[in-house]
């Protein structure tokens, strides 16, 4: 068994750098603890706790015809390995072409103070307060005749990068997560409630066990609905996965050269077109409270809007759309320069809100003021059909209900949908109170988001689904 306390992860960057023959060299330590709770049936299954690590060199060699770069990753990293992960990623650079998007390395950047500290680590310790909360509604759910299913999971990532050009730099990033799923005692009704979360303190166990036992009871009543276009009430989960999958897609260069929804007929992009009468905003920021995200560009390899060349480069924040209107696409220095764009990282976080937020209204106030539509819990199987119109195509899950007169009155069945995130940013209607949410879709990619429940016109369910 790897032993990776033998050497910190700062030493092996600095280890890999020595070691390096190239003309350039960046390398990229993570260092990764978890730890994870599942349950079922109302009981604790599993528990434990794991630790990781990864070593990424990234070497970089000057030619007659251009810079060519080469990178390799591996896990479970000592000391003894470094050399022969050097020298393979100096091989791989050799071996290959002049890379399209190369640019100098960063540099002149001031070092991170704790660059030589050990990493962050969690431990099974970061439920002390969650899991007696998840007891007592254990106890709870068997009175009311519910079972509960789901798992907790919580992850510190130390990132240190150093390149040859004199970057030290430090990340550490909290991720945590919980879904729970409950269902009636026959297993006929479903209902799902997610939290993200840095640290656990903040996840209210017994309000998220309330809003699952409200659902339930809803589902009481079952009422089948054909296919077609209903005015619907989206919870902020499912509004953070379809705006996930927005920014995913935003690229300046694919916009550039008419690849995507963002760009314009006849060429260019679609920035400064409005997209939403709303005053909707999108924005990233890697200092967003409770969203906090690496503030400089951690690229393991190149590929879509990430350079590896670029690592190490500082990353403000930035409204993908201000106000209804498109401000700004995800660019690298190279997409940047072939477009005349600005340079725009992309950022592990996402936030859409309305622009007076103290008059947005919660989901409840959205029901009690609906005359008929349908509230979803969420979006799962989101699949591009057409990256023109970015429309996707998806399933709804665990519990869609008719609202009338201001009351859900009851389940209905499932509908697979067919939808643009960009049309629909045309057809909001209503938009509520911004709050952090987990996309369960993207939860295992994307976890950092804060989204306002909203309502949409004639939201297509394209056809009904037989899915549970």
């Amino acid at each position: 068994m790897t032993d990776l306390t033998a050497n910190r992860p700062h030493e092996l960057v600095e280890l890999a750098l020595g070691l390096s023959r190239a003309d350039g060299c960046v390398v990229i330590a993570d260092e990764e603890s978890t730890a994870n709770l599942r349950w079922a049936g109302n009981a604790l299954t599993t528990n434990g706790v794991t630790r990781g690590r990864r070593l990424t060199v990234i070497a970089t060699v000057d030619g007659a015809e251009g810079t060519a770069s080469g990178v390799v990753s591996r896990e479970a990293v000592t000391a003894e390995d470094v050399e022969a992960l050097v020298r393979a990623a100096e091989d791989a650079a050799r071996a290959a072409g002049p890379a399209e998007d190369a640019q100098p390395l960063a540099a002149d950047r001031p070092s991170s103070p704790d660059f030589t500290e050990p990493p962050a680590e969690t431990s099974i310790e970061v439920f002390d307060a969650f899991g007696p909360a998840l007891g007592e509604a254990f106890a709870r759910a068997a009175a009311q005749g519910e079972l509960l299913y789901g798992f907790a999971r919580h992850e510190i990532t130390s990132s240190y990068l150093g390149s040859s050009t004199g970057l030290r730099l430090r990340h550490d990033q909290p991720t945590g997560m919980v879904e729970i799923n409950a269902k009636t005692a026959d297993l006929s009704g479903s209902a799902w409630a997610g939290a993200a979360t840095r640290d656990f303190t903040d996840v209210d166990v017994a309000a998220l066990h309330a809003e699952l036992t409200k659902r339930l009871g809803w589902g009481a009543r079952k009422v089948d609905l054909p296919a077609g276009r209903y005015e619907t009430l989206l919870p902020p989960s499912a509004v953070a996965d379809l705006m996930v999958y927005l920014h995913w897609s935003s690229g300046g260069r694919d916009a550039h050269e008419g690849r995507t929804v963002f760009a314009k007929p006849g060429g260019g992009t679609r920035i400064g077109d409005k997209l939403s009468a709303l005053p909707l905003t999108l924005r990233s920021d890697p200092r967003e409270e409770g969203l906090e995200a690496a503030p400089f560009v951690l690229a393991h390899s190149t590929g879509g809007d990430v350079s590896v060349f670029d690592n190490g480069l500082p990353i403000e924040g930035t409204e993908w759309i201000r106000e209804g209107v498109l401000n700004d696409l995800v660019t690298n220095r190279h997409a940047a320069g072939l477009t005349g764009l600005p340079l725009r990282p992309p950022v592990d976080n996402l936030v859409l809100e309305t622009a007076d937020q103290a008059a947005a209204p919660t989901l409840d106030e959205m029901i009690a003021r609906t005359e008929r539509g349908l509230l979803l819990t969420c979006l799962w199987y989101i699949r591009e059909v057409d990256p023109a119109t970015l429309l996707l195509t998806g399933l709804t899950r665990d519990g869609v209900y008719l609202v009338e007169n201001g009351e859900v009155v009851g389940a209905v069945n499932n509908f697979r949908f067919n939808e643009s995130p960009v049309d629909l940013l045309n057809r909001i209607t209503e938009v509520g109170r911004t709050e952090r949410c987990l996309p369960r879709e993207w939860s295992d990619y994307f976890t950092r988001t804060a989204m306002p429940p909203v309502r949409v016109a004639d939201f297509n369910m394209s056809s009904v689904s037989q899915a549970s």
